[in-house]
């Protein structure tokens, strides 16, 4: 299969350094990494879980307009959790951006993230121009 490739960065030093995207185009497909709730200026947003998850997938849904799909092209959203405990406050925000889209949800546990105040990070895949069909 042949494709074309486009590469985003979201500016993080560590992007740079390691190598490696933060989204990746590949035709009418968009696969956005791991992504956490820490901001421009290195701080982390939210003071729980429920704030991180909805800033982090606010966060890829303006990514994805980048590569021009939108919230309802998502297919797949993968959540890492440092607690299970958390599950409650991801679904609520989880909810209140895909309730209607429906895209496939995974929430995983997981010992810990880069830093301690982290709860999440979240991976998204969409198609572009998918159409929900009933």
């Amino acid at each position: 299969m042949e494709g074309k490739r486009t590469n985003y960065s979201s500016g993080a030093p560590l992007e740079e350094k390691v190598g490696y995207s933060r989204m990746v185009k590949i035709d009418q497909f968009v696969f956005v990494g791991g992504t956490t709730s820490v901001q421009p200026d290195g701080t982390v947003y939210g003071e729980n879980a429920y704030e991180q998850t909805k800033y982090v997938l606010e966060k890829q849904v303006q990514l994805l307009k980048t590569a021009g799909a939108a919230a309802s092209d998502a297919i797949k959203v993968k959540v890492y959790a440092t607690d299970m405990k958390f599950s409650g406050e991801i679904c609520q925000a989880y909810s209140e951006i895909f309730h209607d889209i429906r895209p496939l949800c995974t929430v995983v546990g997981t010992t810990a993230l880069t830093r301690p105040t982290q709860y999440v990070e979240i991976e998204m895949d969409a198609v572009i121009g998918c159409t929900l069909q009933n």
